[in-house]
């Protein structure tokens, strides 16, 4: 239970893992929302982003890999908090073109949602990112230059930023699998790697958005799990809806471990730290054998006690 004594839950499909349900745009949104009308639930962005939309309530708790995984270690709390004061770090090698129609969406998403954007700073380097889907199958990638990242968000926090959000700049992707609906989001693992270096080092709420120096809208009809991300040229309303009620990180008050009555995840996806951490506290867990992924790690490979839940729709019936 939260500190409110609602029912805590934490609705979580890892990123880049191809998951047929959550691996796209947004596309778990549906059942996330669905369970939080029945308790107070964590996410991962990976669950609730779909570039110009976002699946988030105010019944959620937006939480990046990293803070989440630590919070199910016991290293840290969550504070819910709205209104967040957010400051945005861009990419220097982004195109000026590119980075007006980005200062354009910042404007209004404060101008429709009252979100509270304190400013952006462009960093002083490149920060070289490159992409690509290993032998597993999984989405990976590199990254040159973290930590001129971290130098614009610290002027930004130290400007009153409470959360940061990130936006570089991606090479061009040649393959349409993704646009079909097969295999896995090619950009999420090197997202991944770059929220999650903010996050260890910064300690604050954060996300990342790619941007693509193409920003022609395409007119193919792709599958509608990722059409979200075809629509549109920016794909960062989504993390700014998210973290102005993302919860803050703390080491003495808030939200912790022992309150969170259970967890969701895809049936062969248990090898995260959330799982493994709630099965030592003997805690429920909950693998949903509708949706899978590239991955192959199951309960019975991990030899952790699970409920096996056919479809989301019956995990809600149940609670």
């Amino acid at each position: 239970m939260d500190n409110n004594g609602k029912l805590l839950g934490a609705f979580i499909i890892p990123t880049g893992i191809g998951a047929s349900i959550g691996g796209f745009a947004g596309d778990a949104s549906i059942w996330a929302r669905e369970l939080a009308k029945k308790c107070k639930l964590i996410v991962n962005p990976n669950v609730v982003n779909a570039a110009c939309f976002s699946g988030i309530t105010e019944n959620m708790l937006y939480v990046e890999g990293y803070t989440l995984d630590n919070f199910f270690r016991g290293k840290c709390n969550l504070t819910p908090s709205i209104k967040n004061k957010i400051g945005i770090v861009f990419d220097k090698s982004i195109s000026q073109q590119v980075l007006n129609v980005h200062i354009n969406t910042i404007n209004a998403v404060k101008t429709v949602y009252g979100i509270d954007i304190i400013g952006y700073e462009v960093t002083q380097e490149n920060v070289g990112v490159d992409f690509f889907v290993d032998n597993s199958g999984a989405s990976m990638g590199n990254v040159k230059n973290l930590e001129t990242i971290k130098q614009a968000a610290d002027k930004l926090i130290k400007n009153g930023a409470e959360a940061i959000g990130i936006v570089c700049s991606f090479p061009e992707d040649d393959g349409d699998n993704y646009a079909n609906g097969i295999g896995v989001d090619p950009v999420g693992g090197v997202e991944a790697i770059i929220s999650h270096y903010i996050s260890k080092e910064l300690e604050v709420p954060c996300a990342h958005a790619p941007a693509f120096e193409n920003i022609q809208i395409s007119t193919d009809i792709v599958d509608s799990r990722c059409s979200a991300e075809y629509i549109t040229p920016t794909f960062l309303p989504c993390i700014l809806i998210g973290l102005s009620i993302a919860p803050k990180i703390s080491h003495n008050n808030g939200i912790n471990i022992k309150d969170v009555d259970f967890v969701v995840v895809p049936h062969n996806s248990m090898g995260g730290i959330p799982v493994l951490e709630m099965n030592k506290l003997n805690k429920k867990i909950y693998a949903v054998k509708e949706n899978s992924s590239v991955l192959n790690v199951t309960n019975e490979k991990l030899k952790i006690n699970c409920n096996i839940i056919e479809t989301y729709q019956d995990l809600i019936n149940s609670l």
